[in-house]
């Protein structure tokens, strides 16, 4: 793998304390059992290499996507039987919308991370070196960050929501 940006290492860093955070909260729930190996591995995979190896990261990255899918599948499934807020709803008053917007920002967060650390391909037959790390990686974990801290803050701050429970 290249040497990620300082974005790429500062999104990263950002969105491994929203999942600790998530994965804290998430204790109360009476299905708690998915959510924290949910949320606790994706805090896992997001920080800086130095803690975890490479290699351990894939593995861990590609289980947390699959669980994440599961779960985003799950939420959405329940959502549509019992019609409580909509496929698009970004309403967080709602259990289902939170799950669902939770599984889904973990999805997003493993994808990146999986394309940071595909292997590189050479650029050159004869050429060592590999290609740099990629412009648009760095970009997507911004708006992620940007979305994932923003959404709660608009709503909860400007729109005054509360949750339902």
């Amino acid at each position: 793998m290249a040497t990620p940006s300082k974005l790429y290492s500062s999104c990263s860093l950002l969105m491994a304390f929203l999942f600790a955070y998530s994965t804290a909260v998430q204790f109360n729930d009476p299905d708690w059992y998915l959510w924290v190996p949910l949320y606790g591995c994706a805090c896992a995979v997001n920080l800086p290499n130095w803690v975890i190896s490479s290699e351990t990261i894939g593995y861990v990255a590609k289980a947390t996507l699959g669980l994440g899918i599961y779960l985003w599948v799950k939420v959405v499934a329940e959502d549509y039987v019992n019609g409580i807020a909509g496929f698009l709803s970004l309403d967080l008053s709602e259990r289902v919308v939170r799950e669902k917007t939770g599984s889904g920002l973990v999805m997003a967060s493993m994808i990146l991370v999986l394309m940071a650390e595909s292997p590189s391909p050479k650029l050159h037959r004869t050429s060592k070196s590999l290609r740099p790390f990629p412009r648009y990686l760095p970009c997507g974990m911004a708006t992620l960050v940007a979305f994932s801290y923003g959404l709660p803050v608009f709503f909860f701050l400007v729109q005054k929501g509360k949750m339902k429970f």
